[in-house]
């Protein structure tokens, strides 16, 4: 079945979507990276470890925002295309 050109998603809704899985990605990441170093007893309290640590604790919320906005950006295309379609 073919979608009509109204039903694509629009470039910020894509942006927004991809924004958002890739920094929750990067986040899952580090806090898998995190374990492991702990499980190998490594030394997470310097140098690059800092910023993986701190990564979690920004991207998490960032993407929570992100995804907020994506559920506006989504609602306000669904509304003016309803209003259109009247």
């Amino acid at each position: 079945m073919a979608r009509s050109s109204d039903d694509r998603p629009r470039r910020a809704q894509r942006v927004l979507g991809v924004m958002a899985f890739t920094v929750v990605g990067l986040s899952l990441l580090a806090i898998v990276a995190l374990l492991i170093a702990s499980a190998a007893q490594v030394s997470t309290g310097e140098g690059l470890w800092v910023v993986v640590a701190v990564l979690p604790l920004v991207g998490l919320p960032l993407a929570v925002l992100l995804m907020i906005a994506f559920i506006l950006v989504s609602a306000i295309s669904r509304s003016r295309q309803s209003r259109a379609g009247q």
